[in-house]
């Protein structure tokens, strides 16, 4: 099975996130991992979306999306010529003893500590996912009270314009 993420261009309308999201479900495709925001052009948005299967599949949900009205451009984020991130908020739950061993992973991992309390410790990173996997293995012998993730997000590297399809 094979992982792709796809950047994808669509109108900033009520329901674009519904009907890429419903796409999937009539289809039974899973969807791994989806973000979506504003870009810098007024009245569109960037969907990154992760998702997994064989070629063939793969290529259907290029296909099927493709044929919604609201998406502009379908780029798949190839790994080495694009750059992807995540960002994940950990709480861990520490005592005095533990907060010095904590912020040693965290300098490690350069996270960021973003509240501390007399019980807790809670920790910014933002990195690829095996960075962030390889700081989660780190924290096992913690107690992590809480820990979200947004998911992935990309961009191609260089001078790829999205619109064109092509490199400026």
């Amino acid at each position: 099975m094979k992982k792709m993420v796809l950047s994808i261009l669509v109108e900033n309308t009520a329901g674009v996130l519904m009907r890429v999201a419903g796409l999937f479900a009539r289809r039974g495709y899973n969807i791994d991992s989806l973000t979506v925001s504003e870009t810098e052009t007024v009245g569109m948005s960037k969907m990154t979306i992760v998702v997994s299967g064989e070629d063939e599949i793969l290529e259907q949900i290029q296909k099927q999306l493709s044929k919604l009205i609201e998406v502009k451009e379908i780029i798949e984020l190839k790994h080495g010529a694009s750059v992807c991130r995540e960002l994940i908020l950990v709480k861990v739950a520490v005592d005095a003893t533990q907060r010095q061993q904590v912020l040693a992973v965290a300098d490690i991992f350069r996270a960021k500590i973003v509240d501390v309390s007399t019980d807790s410790m809670m920790i910014e990173l933002t990195g690829n996912q095996q960075k962030l996997d390889a700081f989660i293995g780190l924290l096992g012998g913690f107690e992590v009270k809480e820990l979200v993730r947004t998911g992935i997000t990309g961009l191609t590297r260089g001078n790829f314009d999205m619109l064109a399809g092509e490199l400026e």
